[in-house]
């Protein structure tokens, strides 16, 4: 398997020098898939163009929650006047 990850990071490696970053991000992702433990013929297989990486600058603590974005048109409540008593 060591050899078969070293031949698909060469030619990954060969790739991006040719400026092919499409094949090169393939065989990214076919290295990753080998290293995880899959086998390497489900490896060849796999479709990989769906999965998306984590962005950079979103690292550190918390950064397995979602993003909350509220839905389109909505804006925010007024904020409440603190020199207003309330009626109790």
């Amino acid at each position: 398997m060591t050899d078969t990850i070293e031949t698909l990071r060469a030619q990954m490696e060969a790739a991006a020098a040719a400026m092919d970053f499409e094949t090169a991000s393939r065989l990214r992702d076919r290295i990753t898939l080998l290293r995880g433990g899959a086998e390497p013929d489900a490896a060849q297989a796999a479709d990989t163009a769906g999965l998306t990486r984590q962005q950079p600058g979103a690292m550190g603590l918390g950064t397995s929650r979602q993003r909350v974005e509220p839905p389109a048109g909505w804006t925010p409540p007024a904020k409440p006047d603190l020199m207003v008593k309330r009626k109790r």
